[in-house]
């Protein structure tokens, strides 16, 4: 198994800084070939990325990882290398105003039976609507599961800085805090960093490689229009729109191919590597469906960004008008444009 460095996200709990996302599994990113999925899932694992990222709402994901899991097991017997597995808890927007402990008593039993576990690694807990009161009254429950076992660790998901702030003052014990961190989204690098960095909550990145924008593809590409191909596409061009359009993007991928070139290696690399470096990233959560992205992905792990280097993308960066805001605030917008592609009730349907 290749080496990956590790971090801390809690005493005794490790996890690789490169972490396979689940999203791109889930519904609306073209069909899964189930058993090709799985001995992909096996060989990010046998390279070293032995943490997985999945929800409650991705549609058939915690299942599918369930299978890997077994099949891992299987594979290696009972000396098999530990795999770390972070889903999340998001009840239903239209369940939050009635939601009740056992409801989410029954969100967390469904997540262990899918993945097959007595004890979910990480829960990180999401509330759609902070103008529907109970979101700290569910951080608790979660709290108390945990100290029931159902869970080892809570961490949160998509929370603004005040929110965040409050649920560490009542006592919730937040290890982690899944956001979007890249080169064209810096929110959660502004008080969200300061405040996690002060009480020992990593922050663990998504979206470093734009859903695959940060790719030699698009570099010279006309702009693209809609319909795009698939749902991360679509919301990340919603990303590079608030970063200050095509043309600004187009001059930031010539930048990292220009840095790309120098140290051989891929835009992607370079775009993952730079959050990487970031003091308040634990891990990069990378949303590779296939292994044959393996070599690329490790290949952030491999090379140093020269302080050249970082000061020319950092200018660039500096100069762009957005995203603004705090955390996830853009997409909380109902009438805004990132509220299109949200589907906010999937748990009913399940």
């Amino acid at each position: 198994m290749s080496t990956v460095p590790h971090r801390a996200l809690a005493p005794g709990y490790e996890i690789p800084r490169l972490i396979k996302g689940g999203w791109q599994l889930a519904g609306g990113h073209g069909t899964i070939d189930r058993a090709a999925a799985i001995a992909d899932m096996v060989a990010f694992a046998e390279a070293g990325m032995t943490a997985f990222d999945c929800a409650d709402i991705y549609t058939g994901v915690e299942e599918l990882i369930g299978e890997f899991l077994r099949t891992w097991r299987d594979r290696h017997g009972p000396d098999a290398p530990a795999i770390r597995v972070h889903t999340k808890c998001v009840p239903d927007r239209s369940a939050l105003a009635t939601l009740t402990r056992d409801d989410l008593v029954a969100l967390i039993d469904r997540s262990r039976r899918r993945l097959g576990v007595d004890t979910l690694d990480l829960v990180q807990f999401h509330w759609w609507d902070y103008d529907v009161p109970g979101w700290l009254d569910a951080a608790q429950h979660l709290g108390d599961l945990q100290r029931a076992g159902a869970i080892r660790h809570l961490g949160l998901t998509n929370f603004d800085t005040a929110h965040v702030a409050a649920m560490r003052d009542a006592g919730v014990p937040i290890v982690s805090h899944q956001v979007q961190v890249s080169l064209l989204d810096r929110r959660a690098l502004r008080d969200m960093a300061t405040l996690c960095g002060a009480h020992d909550i990593g922050l663990l990145a998504y979206g470093a490689l734009a859903g695959g924008f940060f790719h030699e593809r698009w570099l010279g590409a006309p702009e693209p229009q809609a319909p795009l191909e698939n749902r991360s596409l679509v919301k990340y061009k919603l990303i590079i729109d608030e970063f200050g359009g095509w043309a600004r993007f187009q001059q930031l991928l010539a930048t990292l191919h220009d840095i790309a070139r120098t140290h051989d290696r891929t835009i992607g690399a370079v775009a993952v590597r730079a959050v990487l470096d970031e003091p308040a990233v634990a891990a990069v959560i990378v949303g590779a469906r296939h292994a044959h992205h393996l070599p690329a992905t490790l290949s952030a792990l491999t090379f140093t960004l020269t302080d050249t280097e970082r000061a020319t993308i950092r200018q660039l960066i500096d100069a762009a008008p957005g995203p603004t805001g705090d955390v996830y605030a853009l997409e909380r917008d109902p009438v805004g444009p990132h509220a299109g592609i949200m589907r906010y009730n999937l748990n009913a349907s399940r």
